[in-house]
Order: structure tokens, then sequence, then C-alpha cells
């Protein structure tokens, strides 16, 4: 397919930030728009006024980020803004091409650019390059009929995402049901969790290099983002049946469990880990209660109202509990096993939704985009 410059059919205006000192928070002025954090769905909600644009788009122009890891991402002008150095606004020319083609050829484009992009830390990429993109040359009609028949299609995409997310929201709410079943169908003690529950203290020693650097996040057990420190032997050892979190983030859910089918591993010397006793607590058990409306409830009661404070483990031992007896922690819990495969398998196929767009649009442009 031939091609022409992205220039012939489109105005690109690169984005220049205002003097500082005309910037306010008042809705004096224009409003004033930065990049992606003020981005929504589809159109961008301002933050900031300027009673001096520099450089303004237009309603129905394509905003789009040029700087940044987000460098490529986009959002529709409902009005006129004023666009700062991290954004350009790009204007199809009229009768030369189809706005909302142009904005679907540029997500297929993306990836592309944030690899071109020039500098490794901050990529960008600068109006004259944008400029200088090669676009399909095909009739602004034809345009029109590829960006409908596209848009149908992640629509439907879309469908499917929100489907999956809804399932997976429905396995978490599982098995919340499962722990409230638990104690409201038994016989329950109250304690003090550090009656009831052991702190994994002791480091791994000179075997740390052995095992996998384990982290704790808001979706539960995943790969630590970075490598053991300069005492890698006090990494604590999180084996089957090991709970953690990070005890500055156990406030939004950075929890985890190790469970039987994991991958023994450590975690960082600061973050907290710690087991059930022994014929008294269910480790499984226990991980679904501290992530259930229970758990955090507990946890917010024992929290002094900073949002980043350390909940270390002697702090956490005040918090209390209704335990069901041990027999019906343990049936629970082969409940609550069950729900692993389950949400992995949603999981799975919520990834492979997530890849569509970009298959899509590959199919679409692959012959006419490098």
């Amino acid at each position: 397919m031939s091609s022409v410059l992205l220039a012939d059919v489109a105005h690109v205006i690169m984005g220049q930030s205002p003097d500082g000192l005309t910037y306010n928070k008042n809705r004096v002025g224009t409003p004033l728009l930065n990049g992606p954090a003020e981005f929504g769905d589809t159109n961008p909600v301002a933050v900031q006024w300027t009673s001096e644009p520099a450089k303004l788009s237009k309603v129905g122009d394509i905003l789009f980020c040029v700087r940044g890891n987000t460098l490529g991402r986009q959002n529709i002008a409902d009005k006129s803004y004023a666009i700062g150095r991290g954004l350009a606004a790009i204007r199809a020319r009229k009768g030369k091409a189809d706005t909302e083609f142009i904005g679907l050829w540029l997500k297929h484009k993306a990836a592309y650019l944030l690899a071109a992009g020039n500098g490794s830390t901050f990529p960008s990429v600068s109006g004259d390059y944008l400029e200088s993109l090669q676009f399909p040359d095909i009739g602004e009609e034809v345009q029109r009929q590829i960006a409908a028949r596209l848009k149908a299609q992640l629509a439907e995409v879309d469908k499917a995402r929100q489907a999956a997310e809804a399932q997976l929201l429905e396995a978490g709410k599982l098995g919340n049901a499962i722990v409230f079943d638990s104690i409201r169908n038994g016989k329950t003690t109250k304690h003090h969790l550090g009656e009831v529950l052991e702190e994994v203290k002791q480091g791994i020693g000179e075997t740390w290099a052995s095992y996998p650097v384990l982290g704790a996040t808001r979706d539960g057990l995943a790969p630590a983002k970075e490598p053991p420190g300069k005492k890698p032997e006090r990494y604590k050892p999180v084996f089957p049946g090991t709970v953690f979190y990070n005890p500055m983030r156990i406030l939004i859910g950075s929890i985890a469990f190790v469970d039987d089918d994991d991958t023994p591993g450590i975690t960082s010397p600061d973050y907290v880990a710690l087991q059930g006793k022994k014929g008294v607590v269910d480790s499984r058990w226990f991980y679904y209660w501290l992530r259930s409306p229970l758990g955090e409830h507990c946890i917010l009661s024992l929290a002094r109202g900073a949002v980043r404070e350390r909940m270390l483990f002697n702090r956490l031992a005040d918090g209390e509990i209704e335990l069901p007896d041990f027999t019906a922690q343990k049936m629970a819990s082969s409940a609550l096993a069950a729900l692993k495969p389950m949400r992995r398998a949603i999981e799975t196929k919520l990834n492979d939704i997530n890849l569509l767009p970009q298959k899509i649009l590959a199919q679409a442009f692959g012959d006419a985009c490098p």
C-alpha cells in the first residue's frame, strides 16, 4: 500500500507550557493540560487553568502524549485546551483524513513510537518526527469505513474485558463468602492475633541464592521488582503456608500467601512474614480473612491515620479475630484452594483479551505501518 506523510493529512501542533506565573486552580482562563495524568476514558479533565495559553487545541483534536513512558497515549479534546510540552494536538486536514482513523492508526504505532523515542530514561518524539511518519494513502471515506469496523471490533473486545473483570470480582466475593460462612455457621472464639499467629523472624541464611525473591501486591503473590540488597542472608523464607505483607502498604492490600503449589521463596527483611499456629489457625484461611472486609476492618482499627505508616507484627498482634474451630477452618480452606485455579484461568483469559486490540490494529495497519 502506498503512503503519504502524516503532515500531508494532519496538522501537528506541539504543546508549549505557558509562563508559570499564569497557572491557577481557580478555573480562571483556559483549561491547561500537561499530560496523561489528566486523561479520562475518552476526554481529559483539566485540573489547572492559565490566563495566557501558548498553544491551543480545538474541539475534536487528538491530544497525543509525546514524552515519557506514556508516549503514544491519547484523548480527544472536547473543548479548546492550552496544551503543555508533554502533548501534541493532531488535527485532521479537511477532506484529507478521518480523525478516528488517525487515532486508531496512532494507537497501532504507539509501541513503535515509544521504542523510537529519543532518550533512554525519558523518551520523546518531536513534531518533525511525527509529521514525517508514513501514513496510509487511502481516501477519507475508506478511512471512515475502516475506522467504523475497527471501533465495532474493539467495542466487542471491551465487552469481553469487562465480563472477565466482573468474573474476577465475583471470585473475590466468593472467597469472602466462604470466610464469612465459616464464622457464621459454627462456634467461634475471640483472640488477639498475636495469640494465634507466629512471626517468621529468622533470615534464610547462606542458601538465599537458591530461592526467588517474592513480593506482596494488591493482587497477592508476585515476583519482587528488585534483587536482594546488601545482606541477602537476612531475607526471610516464605515457604508454603506463609502469609507476608509490606508493612508500609498493608493499608492498600499488599498482602501475599505462598500456597502449596507455589515455589518457595524469600522476601525482604522489611516485610512481615507469619504463619498460623499449628492446629489453631489455617494459614490459607487466615490469608483470605486478612484480605476480606473483616481483615480490612481489623487493619484499619489498628492504623493511626498515616497512609504510609509501618504496621509491624507487634501492632498487628493487637488486632482481634473471631476464630472458627480448626476443623471448620480446614473445610473452608479446601474450598478456598479451589478458587486459585479458577482465578488463574480468568486472569489468563483477561491477559489474552488485553492483547486483542493491538492484534486487531496490527491486522488492519500492519501492511502499511512498520
